[in-house]
């Protein structure tokens, strides 16, 4: 494929995957931090949002084969995260549908870093985000206005958090736990969420720092895609672009 646009002159570059549920999908709104890792990129990397409100890893597993295979897209995936729990995490009485028993959601956290690896995308390339932590004030507002009761608890969600942090040790890929870093020192967590549970724009800050710690080695020295613009020979740009001989003016 990559021969096959190159030969049509298609300039592909590499790409960042963000696979997760709504706090991914949300990660492109104003300042959030999917928009802030695809700003430090422009040029140099593509970002693709592959968030998926709601979803859980039961239902991730199922269909992250269709947004990553080999056949089309995994070549050239230079990291994907993948950050799933907070709904997982969610109480089975209150909230049954979105709810995975926990060595469930660990086993799949396994399934999708081992599908990963079996597309050639390899474990250092492979971060996961546990969820943060749960404010349960604002949480419970946010439910009760739906007329439901708080459906999750923070202490259940850090057991989630432990798993994916377990489970990125015992295969080797990086991890970010949002859960324990959120809740160091004194200060109030709640500042790093919107409603209880998604992230604020402090949170969003907060993640893309992390995340670009991580990845900052990896992408930092990529390649600017085209030359700046004051590099173009603007009496002849097919001579910059497509590497034409300059042809002399009458």
């Amino acid at each position: 494929a990559a021969a096959a646009a190159a030969a049509r002159g298609l300039l592909l570059l590499p790409r960042i995957v963000l696979f997760g549920d709504s706090i991914t999908e949300f990660s492109f709104q104003d300042k959030g931090w999917g928009a802030s890792l695809a700003n430090r990129l422009a040029r140099k990397c593509d970002v693709f949002n592959r968030g998926l409100s709601g979803y859980n890893t039961r239902w991730a597993k199922i269909v992250l084969p269709r947004l990553i295979n080999q056949d089309h897209n995994a070549e050239n995936i230079l990291a994907v995260t993948v950050f799933f729990g907070a709904n997982d995490s969610a109480l089975k009485d209150e909230n049954p549908r979105q709810h995975v028993p926990l060595e469930e959601y660990a086993d799949n956290l396994k399934s999708m870093i081992s599908y990963l690896n079996s597309v050639d995308i390899s474990k250092r390339d492979i971060i996961l985000v546990t969820p943060p932590p749960l404010h349960e004030a604002s949480w419970e507002k946010e439910c009760v206005a739906k007329g439901e009761k708080l459906n999750r608890l923070n202490s259940v969600t850090g057991e989630y958090a432990k798993a994916c942090v377990k489970v990125a040790e015992e295969c080797g890929a990086d991890v970010i736990d949002l859960w324990t870093l959120m809740q160091k020192g004194d200060q109030d967590f709640g500042c790093y969420l919107s409603d209880g549970l998604h992230l604020s724009e402090k949170g969003n800050t907060f993640l893309a720092n992390q995340l670009w710690t991580l990845l900052e080695k990896k992408l930092s020295s990529l390649p600017r895609l085209l030359p700046y613009w004051h590099d173009v020979d603007h009496l002849c740009p097919e001579a910059t672009f497509l590497g034409i001989p300059t042809a002399k003016k009458q």
